[in-house]
């Protein structure tokens, strides 16, 4: 049985990175930090992320070859606390998603542990092109 990609079908021509795009994110299944993708309206969506115990300065958010990267590193405090119990999570972490072309990203809000992240897409206008044909 053969692997069937785009390139199997002769119509759909220039697709490739369409594909590479998909396998890419098939392989980022991390679960941290949770997060939700609502639909706000037609044309908006919101990225929200659970990052409780992050502050703005320890988050950065990168727009990477059409690829929405929101990463999370916590500065150590110096302070010697002891914990009975750490079930608050402290780790790095780095979040990507891939992006359409026409998806622009808007701007990031930190609110009760909460990251959003609101992103827009823009409808290209329909062009409609004439090819002449000339003689060989």
């Amino acid at each position: 049985m053969s692997k069937l990609t785009l390139g199997s079908y002769p119509h759909m021509l220039g697709f490739e990175q369409l594909e590479r795009l998909l396998e890419r994110t098939a392989k980022t299944s991390e679960g941290y930090p949770p997060f939700n993708i609502e639909q706000t309206s037609d044309h908006s969506y919101r990225i929200t992320l659970a990052v409780a115990g992050f502050c703005e300065d320890d988050l950065s958010i990168t727009v990477e070859d059409r690829q929405l990267v929101i990463r999370g590193r916590q500065v150590d405090d110096g302070s010697e606390r002891i914990f009975l119990h750490r079930g608050i999570a402290a780790r790095q972490f780095q979040r990507s998603f891939v992006l359409a072309e026409g998806v622009e990203v808007g701007e990031a809000v930190m609110e009760n542990g909460l990251l959003h992240v609101d992103l827009t897409m823009t409808r290209p206008e329909t062009v409609v092109q004439t090819i002449s044909i000339r003689k060989g």
